[in-house]
């Protein structure tokens, strides 16, 4: 295969190793509770940044979380919404369900928010006129890259969405504008493993890509 002139390529080895990456990723449920290092999450952010978004617009907002107060209040609204979504399942998944360990909030050492503003008047609109959604898009590329730059240093990254996204503007005290995207468990994992979670428990199975594949 030919590039162009000036382009960039990466060789085979790079590639396999990009694709060990992909598939160590996980989403990581149980931490150590040993600190990361000094400077290891603004570094992080500093990769997520460098994703794509529409427009140039880098919409995306990151909010580190220490403070012990607004730690337990994400912890008693994701109890919360646990307690109503087990309660929402027909009584023959409610024992699995409970089973399922579904955030790492008690025991990761670092916590973190990302937010969309989809206002945001950077990029001046560009690609956003038919597709506002596009700048929410955005923010979750960059939340997969950060993703992807923590495994690499064998940190782990768990995502909590059992959570009341409409809370969050006062817990955090961020705009009301902004959109909860994400909030997120960041630390070391317990154990690494190819395969998730939720297939060892049983709850579901990871699927062929030629399952959701169309062709027209």
């Amino acid at each position: 295969m030919t590039t162009a002139p000036g382009t960039k390529t990466f060789d085979a080895t790079f590639r396999s190793q990009l694709r060990e990456l992909l598939t160590w990723r996980r989403d990581v449920r149980r931490f150590r509770t040993d600190p990361l290092p000094a400077g290891t999450l603004d570094a992080l952010i500093a990769t997520a940044c460098l994703a794509p978004s529409v427009g140039l617009s880098q919409p995306w907002r990151f909010v580190i979380v220490d403070d012990p107060t607004r730690r337990r209040a994400v912890l008693d609204d994701f109890k919360a919404c646990n307690a109503d979504a087990l309660n929402a399942y027909a009584d023959a998944l409610q024992a699995r369900y409970a089973r399922l360990k579904l955030s790492g909030l008690q025991e990761a050492p670092a916590h973190l928010a990302v937010f969309a503003e989809p206002s945001t008047d950077t990029g001046s609109g560009l690609g956003r006129r038919t597709m506002p959604q596009t700048a929410e898009y955005s923010v979750v590329t960059a939340i997969h890259t950060l993703w992807l730059a923590a495994r690499a240093e064998g940190i782990g990254v768990g995502w909590v969405s059992i959570l009341h996204p409409e809370r969050f503007s006062a817990i955090l005290d961020v705009p009301a504008a902004w959109r909860l995207m994400g909030y997120f468990c960041i630390g070391y994992p317990e154990t690494d493993s190819l395969t998730p979670e939720l297939q060892r428990e049983g709850w579901e199975r990871r699927h062929a890509p030629e399952d959701f594949i169309y062709r027209r």
